[in-house]
């Protein structure tokens, strides 16, 4: 869990600094808080407040200033621009939060030349660490979830064949490439993998799919970013009648998301995912965060990225370790 990761760190940080004058500690955070992803954005703000509260004791008499900003959508310049004015406008210490890809890599050259610790809590491009020596990631790589999801579609389901569908950027790219070695290491083939549309708005997944219906796979592997896409995705293999033609829609988490679910319906049902995070994770440190989320922010509230507390935690406890603007230990 990112949680125990985020534990060990803070408590490190309290011990390397127990000295130090507490202050106040800004951290500029970027999500995404209007448009289809805004769900997401205000779950992962959510989460990284709650994290803050939970372990304000670990953070020696520090407190922590979330300053926010909102990224709108997938796509570099907002983004960008975002963390240039927090970076010298408000100086904060460190840059954290970011859901989509496009606004992490837009963000990496800024962090370098400032020397900022960016802390990524969600974005999954594996190669956006390699962007920056000044970028730590408390999250995922796409490549976890494709790959094991190919081996057990070969392995596991008896999928022979499978077709990849993907949102055409970076971590759809990464997705079907991950997704692509696990099945075929495994014995099986991928016959055809097919774009669809970009990510900012959810296409009509119709045609798409009815391509990949026609030339019946096994598995139908489908990559979409987080937020409005989900729905569409499970709505078209329902409304095509893919399932009863023997095609299994399968993909990462992000097709299946907690906060889609329940406009889904039954199309949900019989669907297979990987994922690197779910709030019924039965781990005693999991199902105590959901505990104190479900009382902080509802009964019928439920964390869905992990990412967000974990992120959030792992932010102060650098700033802990006593990274001034500059990115060096002071």
């Amino acid at each position: 869990m990112l949680k125990l990761t985020t534990g060990l760190a803070l408590a490190g940080a309290v011990a390397f600094a127990a000295a130090a004058e507490a202050r106040e500690i800004k951290v500029g955070f970027i999500a995404p808080k209007s448009g289809g992803a805004a769900q997401l954005g205000d779950q992962m703000e959510k989460g990284a407040r709650l994290y803050l509260k939970l372990h304000a004791k670990e953070l020696g008499g520090d407190t922590i200033k979330l300053i926010v900003r909102d990224s709108k959508r997938p796509g570099g310049p907002i983004a960008k621009a975002a963390a240039q004015e927090l970076i010298t406008r408000e100086k904060v210490e460190i840059l954290t939060g970011v859901i989509f890809s496009p606004n992490a890599m837009s963000i990496a050259p800024l962090v370098t030349a400032a020397k900022m610790p960016f802390v990524i809590m969600n974005a999954g491009t594996a190669f956006i660490t390699n962007m920056s020596p000044n970028i730590a990631r408390v999250s995922f790589t796409m490549w976890q979830a494709g790959y094991i999801m190919g081996e057990h579609a070969a392995k596991e389901m008896g999928c022979k064949t499978a077709i990849s569908g993907y949102t055409n950027y970076p971590p759809g790219k990464d997705s079907v490439a991950a997704f692509a070695r696990g099945f075929e290491g495994a014995g099986g083939k991928v016959i055809d993998s097919i774009p669809m549309g970009g990510p900012r708005e959810a296409p009509d997944f119709t045609p798409f799919f009815q391509r990949v219906k026609d030339k019946k796979p096994g598995c139908f592997y489908v990559f979409v970013p987080a937020g409005n896409h989900a729905a569409g995705v499970a709505k078209t293999y329902q409304a095509l009648g893919m399932r009863k033609a023997g095609v299994k829609l399968v993909g990462p988490g992000d097709i299946t998301q907690d906060t889609q679910l329940q406009g889904m319906g039954k199309a949900a049902v019989g669907v297979i995912t990987a994922h690197h995070y779910h709030a019924d994770l039965a781990t005693p440190e999991n199902q105590a965060f959901v505990k104190a989320w479900k009382a902080a922010y509802g009964a019928k509230s439920t964390p869905a990225l992990g990412g967000g507390g974990g992120g959030g935690g792992l932010a102060a406890g650098l700033a802990r370790l006593n990274w001034g603007q500059g990115g060096q230990k002071t």
